[in-house]
């Protein structure tokens, strides 16, 4: 097992990449922590993750209130002594032209999508810095990387997490914490199929389908797998990086 006695807290693990990399890293070895603004999803992941024989809890958690990030996070170091891996996962999009968005909006996509992740990622350092270790994984978008039409709020705030990634890993690498950036395209979860199902929006994303290399969209799996090479020692040298996981429709 690569995460034997880890402790990982994954926020938006209630469903889609989320739910599949609880999943993974519990199989793994890793204490699960998964945290969700729905609390039933949450639940429901955990619950999953113990019949499969691992060891899971749950936290609703809204990631935009950092009161509430705060307290999650020291229960959990609390209890377990520890936090060693970090997966920033939580994340939503409203696809739609920029002209049609109003501040609400952007408010909204900016404070889930980069904010919150500060907020979490504050809160979770100081006890990795006092162990000198953990591991760190932001989910960002390919959106954030080459852009895309209709988000570019949402990528706006997806490139600010790999400005982020890159920062925050010089940052701590003195403090042996690592932090790398996974940058998905198009995955098969939920808000992918909500997305697929409305027909302008949909048109769009099976015209892009056309372009991919490997002419198929992801699955949430595949995201979890890139995310355990980051969290274990698989990746023992690697830091401050970006991974498109995008079946090549991304190059760069």
């Amino acid at each position: 097992m690569k995460l034997k006695d880890q402790v990982a807290i994954i926020t938006g693990g209630g469903r889609g990449m989320g739910r599949a990399d609880c999943l993974l890293l519990a199989a793994e070895g890793a204490t699960v922590i998964c945290c969700d603004k729905i609390g039933e999803s949450t639940r429901k992941v955990a619950a999953e993750v113990r019949e499969r024989g691992g060891v899971a809890e749950a936290y609703e958690l809204d990631i935009t209130k950092p009161n509430d990030v705060a307290r999650v996070v020291k229960e959990v170091a609390e209890k377990y002594k520890r936090i060693d891996v970090l997966v920033n996962n939580a994340g939503f999009d409203d696809i739609k032209p920029f002209i049609q968005t109003t501040e609400a909006d952007w408010d909204f996509l900016i404070g889930l999508n980069l904010k919150g992740h500060l907020h979490v990622t504050r809160a979770v350092l100081p006890h990795m810095i006092e162990r000198n270790y953990g591991t760190i994984v932001f989910i960002a978008s390919d959106a954030g990387r080459v852009g895309s039409t209709g988000e570019s709020v949402y990528g706006a705030a997806k490139a600010g997490l790999i400005g982020f990634t890159k920062s925050l890993a010089r940052e701590e690498a003195r403090h042996g914490i690592r932090v790398n950036c996974i940058s998905p395209g198009l995955t098969d979860t939920p808000q992918f199929q909500a997305n697929l199902a409305d027909p302008k929006i949909g048109k769009i994303m099976r015209s892009v389908e056309k372009w991919i290399p490997l002419k198929r969209f992801g699955q949430p799996e595949e995201i979890a797998k890139a995310v355990l090479f980051f969290v274990s020692s698989d990746s023992s040298f690697v830091t401050g990086q970006v991974l498109s996981v995008s079946g090549g429709l991304t190059m760069i």
